[in-house]
């Protein structure tokens, strides 16, 4: 028999609709070079239902793409309520992309038009000429006579465009089922690929985002978003926190250690995300210039892993919480919360708190063995991880790449282990586990305990050639300001911390360890420099 409940359309319309009248006072705050800038969620709704009437006389009448190359700020925020509301689809291109995979990306999903933040111009610029599809270009923030467009293409002040429309739109009905955006992988191996998100997968996630086994955010929040409204729809916090109430900071470009303490001493946010890397700067940063962050009820990362060390300095020095997360683009991308069971408490509790947490009712995972045979949840059996459920992608735009995924699963690519309950423990990434003598080694347990010697502020583990033992891990290491530590020390400080035979013979000190354009270690990068001779590199 079928159920007598209405078959309602999860649509973002409808979350807009809400989040502009309901919450009508809640905040975006805009970081600027002279301070904030405020706008309520009311005047995000009038200016979203604005740029729809804009888009839809630049000829976005049905599901064409609108890219945004933009920041973090107030103007992004209404393309994403505005452009999928409308029936359109959001396409959020990376501005740390390598050129020609923007073109690739801008050409491969058709944008019609894209909205361009000012100071991004003389990026964005330099590409547009091999941007096949696109019609319009709409400057927010700056002065669109800065940008010289190839003929067929006009070119819009946003501010402009919008003034011209009125602050109401007639909202569709659209299904569910269909685009609300798209977001592309980063491409670090081949083309990057298309995952495009339905109004149904984003409005599940966005509740998930707002459970107590999650983020936990509620009207009572500012959420400070450091997380590139770029990347992975910001792990889903904008239309969260538009549908709760949430307050939201916006960092815009400024995203440096200081400009990040100075929005915590005005602003006083209560939640906040991003990657480890962030955080490791602005700890440095703190270290340097104490301040009170204690406003803070929790900070979650993701990414890649944050290590204890700086879970431990951040709590203890600074009473911030630090909240662990895993997920990707391709998993909308909240795939599972370190939340401790209730009954943990103390050193029980901080190991939980190291992994990369539970999954939630709506993830479905499992572990793949090399034999293609499924590992059991015993919290010590490893193997692939695959996953399943409402936001999970189950192929990508254009694309079949049926490598990817495996019998409805997506193959993450990510190696780990998996407790009874639930607990996921990513040892590596597939393609940088070492192999060694038949053994693996963890590269990620082994950066972690190499960053936590004081003098460490980053390590980068990849796996280089033995004849020997087919593989042996080499550490890139930068140093903390004013700091100094030879190899020797550091493999000295291991010894009574990793198993004998793990121990690195191969060191080299490094100013950077090159990141991805989501702020990830780039161990393709290190291993290219290694394999060019380009690394000073000491041997034991």
């Amino acid at each position: 028999m079928l159920s007598t409940m209405q078959d309602d359309q999860l649509s973002l319309a409808d979350l807009l609709r809400h989040g502009s009248t309901l919450h009508s006072e809640s905040e975006v705050v805009t970081w600027t070079s002279s301070g904030p800038r405020r706008a309520t969620y009311g005047q995000v709704g009038q200016r979203a239902a604005r740029l729809a009437n804009a888009l839809r006389g630049l000829g976005v009448t049905g599901d064409q793409r609108v890219g945004t190359f933009m920041w973090n700020n107030a103007e992004h925020l209404e393309a994403y309520l505005a452009i999928p509301a409308m029936g359109a689809v959001l396409h959020t291109l990376n501005i740390r992309l390598f050129p020609e995979q923007l073109v690739f990306v801008a050409n491969h999903a058709e944008d019609h038009v894209v909205i361009v933040d000012g100071t991004l111009v003389p990026l964005f610029a330099k590409q547009l000429p091999q941007l096949k599809t696109v019609k319009h270009v709409i400057v927010a923030n700056g002065d669109p006579a800065t940008l010289e467009a190839p003929d067929g293409v006009q070119v819009h002040a946003y501010d402009e465009l919008l003034a011209a429309q009125p602050e109401t739109f007639d909202w569709p009905v659209v299904d569910e089922r269909s685009a609300a955006a798209m977001c592309y992988t980063s491409g670090t191996t081949g083309d990057p690929k298309g995952v495009v998100y339905s109004h149904r997968s984003i409005w599940l996630h966005s509740m998930q985002v707002c459970m107590s086994d999650s983020m936990r955010l509620d009207q009572s929040d500012k959420a400070l978003v450091i997380v590139p409204m770029f990347h992975a729809m910001s792990w889903g916090m904008p239309y969260a926190a538009f549908m709760v109430g949430a307050s939201m900071i916006m960092p815009d470009r400024f995203l440096q250690p200081e400009p990040i303490a100075q929005i915590l001493a005005a602003e006083r946010p209560t939640f906040a995300g991003a990657v480890p890397t962030i955080w490791q700067g602005l700890l440095q940063h703190l270290d340097a210039n104490p301040q009170d962050i204690s406003h803070l009820r929790e900070v979650v990362v993701g990414g890649s892993a944050a290590p204890p060390s700086m879970m431990h300095a951040f709590e203890e020095r600074y009473g911030v919480p630090i909240l662990h997360a895993w997920g990707m683009t391709e998993t909308s991308p909240l795939g599972s919360v370190a939340r401790p069971p209730a009954s943990a408490t103390g050193e029980e509790a901080w190991r939980y708190r190291y992994t990369q947490g539970r999954f939630p009712a709506s993830v479905r995972a499992r572990l793949i063995g090399d034999d293609g045979n499924e590992v059991p949840w015993d919290g010590e059996s490893v193997g692939e991880l695959e996953v399943r459920g409402p936001w999970i992608a189950g192929g990508y735009y254009g694309d079949a790449d049926p490598a990817k995924f495996h019998d409805g699963w997506l193959r993450t690519g990510d190696v780990g282990k998996i407790t009874p309950n639930g607990y996921l423990t990513l040892t590596d990434r597939a393609k940088d586990v070492i192999k060694s003598g038949g053994e693996w080694i963890s590269s990620v347990d082994l950066e972690n305990t190499v960053m936590s010697h004081p003098a460490v502020a980053e390590a980068a583990v990849i796996g280089v050639p033995d004849e020997k033992w087919d593989e042996r891990p080499l550490v890139a290491v930068v140093l903390r300001e004013g700091e100094r530590v030879t190899a020797e020390e550091l493999r000295t400080f291991l010894q009574d911390k990793v198993a004998k035979w793990q121990l690195p013979e191969h060191w080299t000190f490094v100013e950077e360890v090159p990141k991805t354009s989501v702020g990830k270690f780039d161990k393709k990068r290190l291993r290219a420099a290694h394999a060019e001779g380009k690394l000073d590199v000491a041997h034991f």
